[in-house]
């Protein structure tokens, strides 16, 4: 679990094809000081294992599936990522309950500056529009966000002068794909509510 309060920005060191997946080399320097084998390290918000490593470096494997569901596969040697290790049981959940486990993938769609901070809008697939809500918490590349303005396609959010120094979010231009995961709680309670209302077994006999 994670909180989506980015630590670091790592850099791409290698990419490996093979075939049905790829191994991904990190240089870090706050994730990996601790680091240890099979620990998880969250890669613009998508939960990795650490498989190998060095005194620069960390190595994970990224499958076929995982390649699919999220922007990973868009990365090139030499790209930064926002990196954040697993929470502990005595660190603040300064952002919100984050998983690292990529529900779709946005676009951004536009990028308005102003004096103090940035209105980014983000395009949202449709299947999870309901999850979102004004003020709500979205975590886009493994950043915990709060929405400004929810839509059933897109949504907005506002970056303080922090957020767009330490994170990806800050050199994403109109065009870029970034991962998405939305508030786990809002998923936990539309499927008690469904199974409450005989939504869910009706769609089972369906």
């Amino acid at each position: 679990m994670f909180t989506g309060i980015v630590e670091e920005l790592g850099t791409i060191e290698a990419i490996e094809d093979q075939g049905d997946a790829i191994r991904l080399t990190v240089a870090s320097d706050v994730t990996l000081s601790d680091a240890g084998l099979g620990d998880s390290i969250a890669v613009n918000g998508c939960c990795l294992t650490v498989a190998e490593r060095t005194d620069a470096t960390w190595t994970a494997d990224v499958m076929a599936e995982t390649l699919a569901k999220t922007s990973l596969g868009d990365l090139a040697v030499g790209d930064r990522v926002n990196l954040e290790r697993a929470v502990t049981a005595e660190k603040r959940l300064g952002g919100h309950i984050v998983q690292g486990h990529v529900d779709g993938v946005g676009e951004v769609l536009s990028r308005t500056p102003s004096e103090h901070w940035e209105v980014v809008e983000i395009s949202l697939p449709a299947d999870l529009a309901r999850y979102l809500v004004d003020k709500g918490s979205i975590t886009v590349d493994g950043t915990s966000l709060t929405v400004v303005e929810a839509k059933h396609d897109r949504f907005t959010v506002s970056l303080i002068p922090e957020t767009l120094a330490r994170t990806t979010l800050g050199f994403r231009e109109p065009g870029s794909r970034v991962n998405l995961e939305v508030d786990v709680i809002a998923k936990h309670v539309e499927k008690l509510v469904r199974a409450y209302t005989g939504e869910a077994s009706k769609e089972n006999n369906a």
